[in-house]
């Protein structure tokens, strides 16, 4: 069921303020009194309650294009020039085609690693259009639109998925572990949710920097499996409690890994845990690129505006595997997927509605498929071919200072390679002069 955006704590409650301060949620009669500790009023009948709506529905999800990209009757549709129309357009179609070429990489053993944003272009892009391009974004592994969205280039994505000498993490992190201090893109980490706790920090941080305050805030990007972590607890409590401006983004895209969200949780989702942390919370459709646009804009102003935590679940589906160590169709029939595909495809959605104004055809689409994916492909052919990181950089921007553990050990990797080195013209990491003296500056 698809609703105008409304965020909400629940239908049960209503506001109760003293001197102008929100004290907690109340019931609409305290006739009985009340509790002092939570401002709890009294009642004399016992009942139970398991949902945030009041009767036991389904939280709505927001929604402005139907599948067909026509607007929904009572939806807001978005003000946007045809340009920046292209612009969403574009970046939505460049992530399949960044994703086709590496996923084929992988496959060729070119490159070690990989995962896709298949099936979340829009959920991605829509919400990378909402956000300042100086908020502070700490994402998944799924967000590289993000990212290219604001300026990151093909030969950056290139250069962190080969670990070559380009990449600012110098090859130290697996692939499609970006990270990017220019675009305020905190660098991704394996661990699963661990961004979400460490965004209220960030988030907290903001509110305490007298040059940002009230002008930026900390974008989590997470899965629905990750929710399941005490991580996304820690951090919901947090940046509700002490007042930190972090906007928690949920995809939830079906799938933690193998594993079903039927297997993952009982409730209603993951909107269903707003409420309990008393933030501002919304359902979005993830396929639709202007929807998500929608709440993601409101959430944002929302939690300028309150300076506190504010959570949206974005509704999607993982067409891809996991990722390349993974193989889907094991643990789900290829026609959900193909069904799926065809019929609620986030980028056929918005190019109806593009082509229903008049600002895309055939020819538009042929160009820029051809243009796409001779950029990537640049792009990849360039990476290929720029030398891998020096070893000697293997700690460097790690310790202020290297321990003495660390460096006896590199003295040590570096005897072995010396001796490899003598007996070829040129060494992995360049020639023998060149690695005792990075002994010698070590050793110092």
């Amino acid at each position: 069921m698809m609703h105008p955006l409304s965020f909400r704590h629940s239908s049960l409650l209503t506001r109760a303020c003293l001197n102008g301060r929100t004290l907690s949620t109340l019931l609409a009669s305290t006739s009985l009194g009340c509790l002092p500790p939570t401002y709890s009023p009294a009642v004399s009948k016992l009942a139970f309650f398991n949902s945030v709506t009041g009767d036991s529905s389904k939280i709505p999800s927001y929604r402005v294009l139907d599948v067909f990209g026509v607007p929904i009757e009572g939806a807001k549709v978005p003000e946007i020039s045809k340009q920046f129309a292209w612009r969403l357009y574009e970046h939505m179609q460049l992530l399949p085609t960044l994703d086709d070429i590496l996923c084929s990489g992988q496959r060729q053993g070119r490159i070690p690693f990989y995962a896709t944003s298949y099936g979340e272009e829009a959920t991605v892009i829509g919400s990378a259009a909402a956000l300042a391009d100086d908020d502070e974004v700490l994402s998944q592994y799924r967000e590289t639109g993000v990212l290219l969205w604001r300026g990151f280039t093909l030969d950056g994505i290139m250069a962190q998925v080969f670990g070559n000498h380009e990449d600012s993490g110098k090859g130290r992190q697996i692939a499609v572990h970006y990270g990017s201090k220019q675009h305020h893109f905190h660098t991704i980490s394996s661990p699963l949710a661990t961004q979400i706790s460490q965004a209220a920090g960030v988030g907290f941080a903001l509110k305490r920097d007298p040059a940002r305050r009230s002008k930026n805030v900390a974008c989590a990007f997470f899965g629905e499996g990750a929710a399941s972590e005490g991580d996304f607890h820690a951090g919901l409590l947090l940046a509700a409690t002490l007042s930190s401006p972090t906007l928690f983004l949920a995809r939830n895209n079906g799938f933690a890994i193998s594993t079903p969200n039927s297997q993952q949780f009982y409730g209603d989702g993951i909107s269903a845990r707003g409420p309990g942390y008393g933030v501002d919370t919304v359902r979005v459709d993830g396929n639709d690129v202007l929807a998500v646009m929608n709440a993601v804009k409101e959430a944002r102003r929302r939690c300028l505006e309150g300076g506190r935590a504010v959570l949206v679940e974005m509704m999607t589906y993982r067409v891809g595997h996991h990722s390349t160590s993974d193989d889907s169709y094991v643990y789900r029939e290829r026609q959900e997927v193909e069904d799926r595909t065809k019929n609620d495809n986030p980028i056929t959605r918005f190019r109806l509605f593009m082509e229903s104004r008049g600002w895309w055809n055939q020819t538009d689409e042929d160009e820029l498929a051809f243009r796409l994916r001779r950029d990537v492909i640049k792009a990849f052919k360039r990476a290929e071919t720029v030398k891998k990181p020096y070893l000697r950089d293997m700690f460097t921007d790690v310790y202020a200072e290297e321990p003495w553990n660390i460096v006896s050990r590199w003295i040590s990797q570096c005897h072995v390679l010396i001796v490899a080195t003598e007996r070829t013209a040129e060494g992995v990491d360049g020639t023998a002069q060149e690695i005792w003296t990075s002994v010698g500056a070590m050793a110092k």
